[in-house]
């Protein structure tokens, strides 16, 4: 018996994207963050005012997160009081491009199992 030789090996992904996703996915208000600045709420305590659940503590952890993978930026302007705002990095916008994609694949997916008889 001949044996093939093995010409692929195990796809994997960049360690450091793999562990954004997960840790941006993983986090369940990272995607409502990224709405609000869509809609031009920058501002921590705004951010929290508009979504209920969302506590400062959980808040600024998320922002953190998000700022550390570069995907949202911290502006603060010296000003009494300080006043922080956040933003998109072109980055940012390009990370949400590719959910935006998975959320039209879900949709396709949700269509599709709709409409299949049961």
């Amino acid at each position: 018996m001949k044996t093939q030789e093995k010409f692929f090996r195990k796809a994997s992904t960049s360690q450091q994207a793999a562990r954004m996703v997960e840790t941006i996915v993983g986090c369940k208000w990272s995607l409502t963050v990224y709405q609000l600045l869509e809609h031009g709420i920058n501002r921590p305590g705004e951010m929290v005012r508009c979504v209920e659940g969302l506590s400062t503590k959980v808040l600024n952890d998320c922002l953190r997160k998000n700022i550390d993978f570069g995907i949202i930026d911290k502006q603060t302007y010296l000003e009494t009081p300080v006043r922080v705002e956040y933003s998109l990095t072109e980055f940012g916008r390009q990370f949400i491009n590719i959910l935006d994609g998975v959320e039209k694949l879900q949709n396709m997916i949700d269509t599709e199992t709709t409409s299949q008889p049961g």
